[in-house]
């Protein structure tokens, strides 16, 4: 366990991870409100519970874990039942340009997986974008590993099935 860190080191973790958070936050909210919301409280609850953080550890699992907890709590304060209900407020010159910059083939694929439950949705997110292991992923989410794969298999196998092999070849 570890002690209270001092102003400077927060600081320094805020710097380096604000961003993770923020995009954590939005990716599964779609919504900037949202997320500067929960990219504000997590950074609170890290610092209110910083003594139990393990520093035998890497950092980002943790604090992935409670910007997963915060950003679940917050939904439910808002009464938001499913993530993919969430209205975005991002206006229409940044999703062109969103658009240019990724590609129409992954926009498509957020859509998909926007599509998703949201424990599926969780999953694909921790795993492939925060690139966490599947053991981190189920550690996060506080579930046993083998439902963490059972999440992702049927994740994929769902994207899978609606593009049917059209992405074979698109970079």
């Amino acid at each position: 366990m570890t002690e209270h860190p001092h102003k400077e080191d927060m600081a320094k973790l805020f710097r380096k991870h604000s961003d993770m958070v923020y995009r954590t936050a939005y990716m599964l909210t779609k919504s900037r409100v949202l997320a500067d919301d929960i990219t504000q409280e997590t950074f609170i609850q890290i610092i209110k519970k910083f003594h139990l953080y393990d520093s035998a550890k890497p950092i980002e699992p943790w604090m992935y874990k409670i910007t997963i907890n915060i950003t679940r709590n917050m939904i439910r304060k808002h009464k938001l039942l499913n993530l993919v209900g969430v209205t975005t407020d991002i206006s229409q010159g940044e999703v062109v340009e969103q658009e240019v910059l990724r590609g129409e083939w992954k926009s498509e694929l957020w859509n998909e997986i926007n599509q998703l439950s949201r424990k599926s949705k969780e999953v694909v997110y921790l795993h492939f974008y925060a690139e966490l292991t599947l053991s981190e992923v189920a550690e996060v989410l506080k579930i046993p590993l083998g439902t963490c794969k059972s999440r992702l298999h049927y994740a994929l196998t769902k994207i899978r099935q609606k593009y049917n092999g059209e992405w074979e070849g698109n970079e």
